[in-house]
């Protein structure tokens, strides 16, 4: 091999072109295929001039071109690489960002529950998951939950809902929430009337209804988890049991923001939704006093124009429609009464109900009604109003509006888009008729009937079928 030169040139190793030596490695190649070693057959020549052909072949530029064979392209194959490779890089890049934001899209419609240590939704939370009914929460763990609250401890309980107590809690993120634990002892399908709670929390939003951020169902335990209101509940107010006083604008905007809630939950929500448990308790204030109405877990949706004949009684006693408490009718009406109650309470500042009070003055709309007869509804305004120098015919108007909604017979109270004109003054009010209430003696005997309480009452008319409304009816 000694007759072979070897030249390095641009740090690769290449053979220089045959020399006249050639023949001599031909010869000694030749001379070597007769030996045993080789296979039969082989050519050690053809061998000898392949190694040649591949380790220095030789120039393109003196290759003599074929006829009708296209010019090579002056792009190398290095940057035809890079080219397609940075095209594939692109392509790939438009398909994640189209992905992403198709998974944008849908996790607005869809709720995506996050699982904390392996605890899994409840089945019947989960197919609404993958129905894709439900709007984006976070579905807590139990232990997690009772690690916020401190063990649910006393002095962080807000307040009680319909069906269990609503207690503060911290999350691990430092977020501030409130944890509303379902009471199973009190309802005999626990597990439907938080899954019914959770479905329309999220089905519908507004800026009058409270915002669920999650749930839990973890055994036995049902809870789920609001955002945090800073000024608590509307009852701890309107009772005085914390000394807080609201000026008649801020009162006045707490009603209209619940009857708008309530407007949206029974005409404009894809759903139609009576809350069936309107109260104080049941009303959170933010910190800027605007109202979200709170506790679905009552709450019942139904097809449009039908009503529901309720089977099981769900509500509070002196906010309840005469209907829905003798007859057990339920409908929107129901909750337009527990409103007008509401109202008063508002304007008052107590509640419709203390037996602390004389006699005369225990049941609020008894007590209205009467100063309502007399001409001297204005004694119905809480003093302290009164001293701030109130017009005392915005307020009597409003008591006009709450006795509206007090209606004895459903069918006379106006729906909640008629309650929102009326309070900002671009709707007539007509002339009520007496509120529905058990007067004090037959609330003592313990004795009543809905012919009792819908019993028609004198008024300026004379009777209910005389009054214009029903008349329209």
């Amino acid at each position: 091999m000694d007759s072979i030169n070897l030249s390095f040139s641009h740090s690769f190793l290449s053979l220089s072109p045959p020399s006249p030596q050639l023949p001599a490695i031909a010869a000694a190649a030749s001379s070597s295929s007769s030996s045993s070693f080789w296979p039969q057959g082989f050519s050690s020549w053809a061998m000898v001039r392949r190694i040649l052909e591949v380790t220095n072949p030789p120039s393109p530029s003196k290759l003599p071109e074929p006829r009708g064979t296209p010019s090579p392209s002056p792009m190398s194959s290095s940057a035809l690489f890079f080219f397609a490779g940075v095209l594939v890089v692109l392509v790939i890049v438009l398909i994640l960002i189209t992905l992403f934001w198709k998974f944008m899209k849908l996790n607005d419609m869809t709720t995506k529950f996050a699982k904390k240590d392996n605890s899994l939704p409840p089945q019947g939370v989960a197919s609404e998951v993958l129905s894709g009914t439900l709007r984006t929460i976070s579905y807590f763990n139990f232990q997690t939950l009772k690690k916020a609250t401190k063990n649910f401890h006393a002095d962080n309980l807000l307040g009680r809902g319909g069906f269990g107590p609503v207690y503060r809690g911290k999350l691990r993120d430092g977020r501030t929430v409130a944890v509303k634990k379902l009471s199973l002892d009190k309802s005999q399908q626990g597990e439907s009337e938080f899954l019914a709670e959770v479905r329309m929390i999220t089905s519908i939003q507004h800026k009058n209804l409270v915002r669920l951020l999650g749930c839990c169902s973890d055994g036995e335990q049902r809870l789920l988890v609001y955002e945090y209101m800073k000024n608590r509940s509307l009852d701890l107010i309107v009772y005085g049991n914390n000394n807080q006083f609201m000026d008649w604008n801020t009162r006045f905007q707490i009603i209209l923001g619940i009857a708008r809630g309530l407007q949206y939950l029974h005409e404009d929500s894809p759903l139609r939704i009576v809350h069936r448990d309107i109260k104080a308790s049941n009303v959170l204030l933010d910190d800027k006093f605007q109202p979200r109405i709170s506790d679905f877990g009552l709450a019942r949706f139904f097809p449009e124009d039908q009503a529901y004949l309720s089977t099981t009684f769900a509500g509070t006693l002196g906010y309840t429609a005469p209907e829905y408490a003798i007859r057990g009718e339920l409908s929107e009406k129901a909750d337009i009464y527990s409103f007008g109650v509401l109202l008063l309470e508002i304007i008052c500042c107590r509640k419709n109900t203390d037996l602390s009070l004389p006699s005369e003055q225990q049941y609020l709309p008894e007590y209205a009604w009467k100063l309502y007869e007399k001409n001297k509804v204005s004694e119905l305004i809480d003093p302290r109003l009164r001293q701030q120098g109130i017009e005392d015919r915005d307020v009597v108007h409003v008591i006009h509006v709450a006795f509206l909604c007090l209606q004895p017979l459903a069918n006379l109270r106006p729906p909640m888009s008629e309650v929102v004109a009326m309070l900002t003054c671009k709707a007539d009010t007509g002339t009520p008729l007496k509120p529905a209430f058990l007067d004090k003696r037959r609330r003592a005997e313990g004795s009543f009937s809905w012919d009792v309480i819908s019993e028609a009452f004198p008024s300026p008319y004379g009777s209910l079928e005389s009054h214009p409304a029903s008349r329209a009816k």
